[in-house]
């Protein structure tokens, strides 16, 4: 069993758990994920981890309630046990491969929006520890919904915070600040985009117009989380890829977000049954 170590609410929706999980915190590296079950019955859930701490043995996995199953995550308490946590799971992210004198000279650039705010985190941090220059730009509707701020300003060279409305930072989306900073003479050789399917693609976009070669993480595709479901099937470069087996990072000039993103919401049908099913199992009580 998998004892929860703390839990922390970062908004209102979004909750930060760590889980102890030695021989998974032992292999894992930025960029992969893991699945939760909760108990028995539950569904296997894939979630990106948000951090790991090998000394300690545990994860850090960060979840936001959408749904019935991730609402059931989050219900639990410090103290108590999932069913199963299966990981490390997925390709490590690019960097972790390099040699130290490929990334010599680096300068990275994280596009992070949303939740995709936490597995930007261990990426950023690897980086850091490294010694490769390294600037994030977190985006979010308002204020009230950033999350990981200060744990990213610690690790990175820069932290820009933009927010839809103004009430924090730069008043607009991170690629509007990408374009300010690139604008302003600063030179990325490489960016990475995480966030949700439309951020990554307008994200893409703005990192083609500007000649920055860019990773996205397909991690929210991702259903089994083992290539058996088939659910996150995605065309890259023309060919049929599955995210959670073959990804989930890929280059973000070779998705097609358009399919990305009509798969995204195949399911919707069935989740919304399950979440109202949820209610009421709630309101009968456990």
């Amino acid at each position: 069993m998998y004892r929860i170590l703390s839990k922390e609410m970062l908004t209102p929706n979004i909750c930060r758990m760590e889980v102890s999980a030695p021989r998974l915190a032992a292999a894992a590296q930025p960029g992969q994920f893991l699945i939760v079950r909760a108990d028995e019955k539950g569904e296997r859930i894939p979630l990106t981890i948000s951090d790991y701490d090998r000394d300690k043995g545990s994860v850090t996995i960060v979840t936001q309630k959408i749904g019935a199953s991730s609402s059931d995550i989050v219900s639990y308490e410090t103290g108590e046990e999932f069913c199963d946590v299966v990981g490390p799971l997925g390709l490590p992210s690019d960097f972790v491969n390099r040699r130290d004198d490929e990334l010599s000279g680096s300068r990275y650039v994280f596009i992070a929006g949303g939740l995709g705010t936490a597995p930007v985190y261990p990426q950023v941090k690897w980086l850091h520890q490294h010694g490769i220059a390294v600037d994030v730009i977190i985006g979010a509707r308002n204020k009230d919904l950033l999350i990981y701020t200060k744990e990213i300003e610690s690790v990175c060279d820069n932290l820009y915070i933009c927010t839809d409305d103004g009430s924090q930072g730069f008043q607009g989306v991170g690629t509007a600040m990408l374009e300010k900073l690139v604008s302003e003479g600063i030179k990325y050789t490489q960016a990475v985009a995480i966030g949700p399917m439309i951020m990554m693609k307008f994200a893409t976009m703005a990192c083609k117009k500007l000649g920055i070669p860019v990773t996205v993480s397909l991690n929210t595709l991702m259903v089994d989380g083992t290539g058996m479901c088939g659910a996150c099937r995605v065309t890259v470069e023309g060919k049929i890829r599955f995210a959670c087996v073959e990804g989930p990072e890929f280059n973000g000039y070779d998705v097609d977000f358009d399919e990305a993103m009509r798969r995204q919401g195949q399911y919707r049908a069935e989740e919304t049954e399950a979440v109202e099913h949820h209610k009421c199992r709630i309101g009968r009580g456990k």
